[in-house]
């Protein structure tokens, strides 16, 4: 929320909140560094990695993130009026399984489009034939992602 209450300020703009647009929960694995996951899940990790439906730690599918959070997208961009523009705020994971699920990739193709890195975005657009990505992990210069799901 801090994220989009800096461009309300910029942009003096409303922010309007959406649960559906949370994070991916991740059950037992939640406040869990990577090396504790994979000491204690190493199985169900990677059995993720391999890009296998896991839920981990008994928490939501990929699928399941993307089944929330793209339709409240779809939603809000079906109500901008003709070349507006939508801000969606959110984290690297629910973002990357929203723009699979726009983009109409299978899932398991969802990690092909890798992490966001912190304040940093995508850019999709409306084609005729549907969305299209124009822009991902834009803002900083090219460095890998840190995080335990890249």
């Amino acid at each position: 929320m801090a994220t989009a209450a800096e461009l309300a300020a910029l942009t003096r703009l409303d922010v309007s909140h959406d649960a559906a647009l949370r994070e991916t929960y991740a059950g037992a694995w939640q406040g869990l560094t990577h090396d504790e996951i994979l000491a204690r899940y190493g199985e169900e990790y990677t059995a993720w990695k391999r890009g296998e439906p896991v839920r981990r730690g008994g928490g939501e599918l990929e699928t399941e993130v993307a089944d929330r959070a793209a339709p409240v997208v779809l939603h809000h961009a079906d109500k901008l009026p003709d070349e507006g523009t939508l801000v969606v705020v959110s984290h690297g994971g629910t973002i990357r399984t929203t723009i699979g699920r726009l983009l109409g990739l299978e899932a398991h193709h969802w990690e092909g489009l890798g992490g966001l890195s912190n304040c940093c975005w995508s850019v999709l657009g409306e084609g005729a034939r549907g969305w299209r990505l124009l822009e991902h992990n834009a803002g900083t210069l090219p460095e890998p992602v840190l995080g335990d799901d890249d």
